[in-house]
C-alpha cells in the first residue's frame, strides 16, 4: 500500500515492482492484492502497462483499517478480548498493561492515515529505505 501511495504518478504499480522493490514474493503480494481488493482498498488494472492503484486517496485511508484487513484485529494477550479464558482475569495487572498497550495501538492506527505514512518515509527516504 505504501508503494502505491507513494506512487509519483497516477499510474498501475506492477506487483513485480513492488515485489522486488520490498524483497517480498509475486505469490504473498497477490495474496495480499486479493484482500485488499476484496476490502475495495485497492483496484487493478488491466492490460501491458496494468497493475494495481489505490481505489481512494491515501489520506482517507487510516492504517486500523488496512490493519483489521490484512491481520484481523490488535490483541496483545488473548485475555484482553476474553477474560473468561483466566481465572484471574478480573485482578491482573498485567491484563490491564496489556489493554492499556492494545488501546494505545489502536488509538495510533486510527489517528494515522497512509498519506501520513508515506510523508514519513519522506524523511527516512534520505537515508537508506526508499519506497
Amino acid at each position: 500500500m505504501l508503494e502505491l501511495a507513494a506512487s509519483r504518478s497516477n499510474a498501475p504499480v506492477q506487483l513485480k515492482t513492488i515485489a522486488s522493490r520490498q524483497d517480498i514474493s509475486v505469490k504473498y503480494l497477490e495474496q495480499l492484492m486479493a484482500a485488499l481488493k476484496t476490502a475495495g482498498f485497492v483496484r487493478s488494472v488491466r492490460g501491458s502497462k496494468g497493475g494495481y492503484i489505490l481505489a481512494k486517496p491515501p489520506n482517507q485511508i487510516k492504517l486500523d483499517h488496512l490493519f483489521s484487513c490484512l491481520e484481523g484485529p490488535v490483541t496483545t494477550v488473548e485475555c484482553v478480548e476474553n477474560d473468561s479464558l483466566c481465572d484471574r482475569a478480573a485482578n491482573c495487572a498485567p491484563r490491564l498493561l496489556w489493554a492499556e498497550l492494545q488501546e494505545a495501538i489502536m488509538r495510533v492506527l486510527k489517528s494515522t492515515t497512509l498519506q501520513d505514512l508515506v510523508d514519513k518515509t519522506k524523511t527516512y527516504a534520505k537515508a537508506d529505505y526508499q519506497i
